[in-house]
């Protein structure tokens, strides 16, 4: 039963893709420790953490990696960047195939209760309580492409140019790596005669509602596809409220969600 839940949680297919990107094991110079787990073990241990989001302290022993050993190559993975990349990874392999729409890139976020931490802050639809924010930017039909993190009471709208420009260059099926949609939308949060001048300077046309002007009506046919992106990513129950006392460990639990999701839609066109 534990080697068919540890192939559900990382297939073959994802790991063949995770594992060249994963960081060597470096032993202690000064020898000692403890006897090195293996690369798969450790990683389905975190990818159970990020979809069961139990504690670590509770991480099932038939894992084959103990609770603190799983922590610890997490934090080391985390900083070295691994879910960032494998989010890109997957990104190629979708875009190789051409399965990603780059006819319009759409923005989102969405707050969830945070207990401690950095990047969090007091939640204004919320009572004031702590939270974090997620933002999300997904393509056309809602593959997210790029994720981040602040605090529940940043304005949405000062996430919009960071996602943008932190989107990644993806392979296509031919010609060179792209990263630049025909269309950007987004909700009202996002409206500002600095964005639309901002997106026109880069040769994207904005689909931004108007306050005042446009209902939310009108972004609702492509609304609902960021909705659900940010839906698949809460399905991840690690995000559903957030533990993690470092910001950084938050975004790479939702990066390697992000990761995940990309992944599900791969595995569809390889059965």
């Amino acid at each position: 039963m534990a080697v068919d839940l540890a192939r559900e949680l990382v297939p073959d297919g994802l790991w063949k893709i995770a594992a060249p990107l994963i960081p060597p094991f470096r032993p202690r110079q000064q020898g000692g420790g403890t006897a090195p787990v293996a690369d798969r073990k450790v990683f389905t241990a975190v990818v159970y953490v990020l979809t069961s989001g139990c504690a670590w302290r509770y991480l099932p022993p038939t894992f084959g990696t103990s609770p603190a050993t799983a922590h610890r190559r997490f934090t080391t993975w985390t900083k070295a960047g691994l879910w960032r990349r494998l989010h890109r990874a997957v990104l190629d392999e979708l875009g190789a195939r051409g399965e990603l729409d780059w006819t319009s890139a759409i923005i989102d976020a969405a707050s969830v209760r945070a207990k401690r931490g950095s990047l969090t802050g007091p939640n204004p639809v919320d009572r004031g309580k702590n939270g974090s924010k997620l933002h999300v930017l997904s393509e056309a039909q809602g593959i997210p492409l790029a994720v981040a993190v602040s605090g529940a009471n940043v304005h949405d709208s000062q996430a919009f140019k960071p996602l943008l420009l932190g989107l990644p260059a993806i392979r296509s099926r031919r010609g060179p790596r792209r990263r630049r949609p025909v269309k950007v939308r987004a909700d009202k949060a996002y409206f500002s005669a600095e964005h639309l001048a901002w997106l026109r300077s880069r040769r994207l046309i904005p689909r931004i509602a108007r306050p005042g002007i446009e209902s939310g009506e009108r972004l609702g046919r492509h609304r609902w596809k960021i909705e659900r992106s940010i839906a698949w990513l809460f399905g991840y129950r690690r995000l559903a409220v957030r533990y993690e006392r470092k910001g950084s460990h938050f975004l790479a639990f939702l990066g390697l969600a992000a990761a995940l999701t990309c992944y599900k839609k791969l595995a569809k066109l390889t059965t």
